[in-house]
């Protein structure tokens, strides 16, 4: 299960192939330019264990780049395109990757931060300066066969930092060689039924885990990967048209923006090639998903799991039908709900929700964040919240640094934001627990309409209305604001530490 396979198999066939310019990376080109780019990166003094640091926004070289530092033995991380220069600096650092590799929209303070640092820095586009070279001519001299001492590499990633600073996951090298599998890419094959026929859209950043791994797990088995520069609710549906492709890895974000197209838009679209998609990242309101079935068909799987892989649950579409709401029952690891006394609790009562017999993991070079991270038992979490049925199916609560405490009743926010983001007038939404003398915190919604002309009063007392036959009287809003966009990072986690902020400094 490799790349390299398949360019001695089926070397033109698309490995990649770029949505917005129709740009097609053949089997035999990603061979060849990844064989050059480990190349460089040896020549460069990079070794087996070392690493490398990725900021690109989707580009045609985005896989190159991470299948040459796979086969070199090195460490990739991969860093979101909007974060700042301080934010990268800290990323650099605590990572000790040893090279940059940037686009050509580089911030001039990021160069400045790695230079700092010592990077040997590789440019994607842009101006090339002396001590930043451009990345395809500094490979063109090199061979284009595989490195004498080639071995498996794998990803170092940051958490997304949506509850603060990032949490670095540095896995161990695998040993062994290049071809072996993973249980991502075991998930993918066995009950995804992914294989070489595969045509898969991913419209998220490729800096994200989740967006990456799957990509590359299509490329292990010869699929094809259709790759958006940019998410849009109606391109994503004409490239599933133009391209046949059968399986899509989407955000319940994702799901949003593309029902709240008008009808005669969607059906200018045919669907019928799908086979299978799948969604994570964050809970889905149940209306929102029944919708999506009803549109797509009983085709559509959930997982749960984060950058950690400490454990990871499945869920497909039937089952899910029975139990709305679920995220599934375990993959690898096992779920267990934990009262803050560290005691397990009995189905249906809400805790924190821990995996027993999941893969180890540290937070890099953060020794306080690991053990927050474990409980007596020995058992990890990453800090949701959630409970199980009878049957063992894990459902989501909420974020434990997301719940509002209000005159001493624990409120998880998820709940009031599903009930919201399905009204008609509601483009996306924000809850949050804001400062209040009496209870402590107050209940309030923060609302992006559809249309900014909608914002007032007359929507908050409809918002309010819509509310009141939904959920409880203890969780209604006290307060409806409303903001023209709500901070989202690219794969659509909602940044809520950024809107709680703007209450609490």
């Amino acid at each position: 299960m490799h790349p390299s396979i398949y360019a001695g198999v089926t070397p033109d066939k698309p490995a990649l192939i770029m949505a917005a310019t129709g740009e097609v990376i053949s089997y035999a080109d990603l061979e060849a330019r990844s064989n050059q780019g480990a190349h460089l990166f040896r020549s460069v003094g990079l070794n087996r264990g070392d690493g490398i640091a990725i900021m690109l926004d989707n580009d045609r070289l985005f896989f190159p780049i991470v299948w040459a530092a796979q086969r070199s033995g090195l460490y990739y991380t991969c860093i979101s395109t909007r974060l700042v220069a301080a934010e990268v600096a800290f990323i650099l650092a605590d990572s000790g990757a040893q090279a940059l590799i940037v686009g050509g929209n580089v911030a001039p303070e990021i160069l400045a931060e790695a230079r700092a640092l010592g990077l040997a820095i590789l440019r994607v586009g842009g101006s090339p300066t002396p001590d930043a070279r451009d990345f395809e001519t500094a490979c063109a001299d090199f061979p284009k066969t595989p490195i004498a001492d080639e071995s498996p590499g794998n990803d170092m990633l940051y958490s997304s930092g949506t509850t603060g600073r990032p949490k670095g996951i540095r896995p161990p090298l695998p040993e062994g060689p290049l071809a072996q599998s993973n249980p991502l890419t075991e998930l993918g094959r066995t009950v995804y039924a992914m294989d070489a026929d595969t045509v898969f859209l991913s419209p998220a950043p490729l800096y994200h885990a989740a967006p990456l791994r799957w990509c590359m797990s299509i490329q292990k088995l010869g699929g094809t990967v259709v790759v958006m520069e940019k998410f849009d609710p109606e391109e994503a549906l004409a490239l599933i048209a133009r391209y046949h492709v059968t399986h899509a890895q989407w955000v319940p974000t994702h799901f949003i923006r593309m029902l709240k197209l008008e009808p005669d838009v969607r059906a200018q679209y045919d669907m019928a090639s799908l086979k299978l998609v799948f969604h994570a990242a964050a809970p889905c309101p149940v209306p929102v998903k029944q919708a999506m079935m009803a549109w797509w068909g009983p085709i559509i799987h959930e997982f749960y799991g984060g950058t950690e892989a400490n454990g990871l649950t499945s869920i497909g579409p039937q089952e899910w039908l029975e139990r709305p709401g679920s995220v599934g029952r375990p993959m690898w690891g096992v779920p267990r709900i934990c009262d803050e006394d560290d005691r397990v609790l009995p189905p249906r009562q809400t805790g924190t929700i821990y995996f027993a017999d999941g893969a180890p993991f540290s937070y890099h070079n953060d020794p306080e964040k690991t053990a927050a991270s474990r409980n007596s038992h020995g058992w990890t979490t990453i800090g949701d919240v959630g409970w199980l049925d009878e049957e063992g199916y894990l459902y989501l609560t909420d974020r434990k640094s997301f719940m509002i405490i209000s005159g001493g009743v624990n409120i998880y926010p998820q709940e009031v934001e599903d009930a919201l983001v399905v009204h008609p007038k509601v483009f996306d939404v924000a809850v949050i627990g804001a400062p209040d003398p009496d209870m402590g915190e107050q209940v309030v919604a923060v609302v992006q309409p559809v249309d900014w002309a909608d914002a007032g009063g007359d929507l908050s007392e409809e918002l309010l209305e819509w509310l009141r036959p939904r959920i409880g009287k203890l969780k209604m809003p006290r307060r409806i604001d409303f903001d023209p966009e709500l901070p989202r990072n690219p794969t659509g986690k909602l940044v809520k530490r950024l809107v709680r902020d703007r209450y609490w400094q």
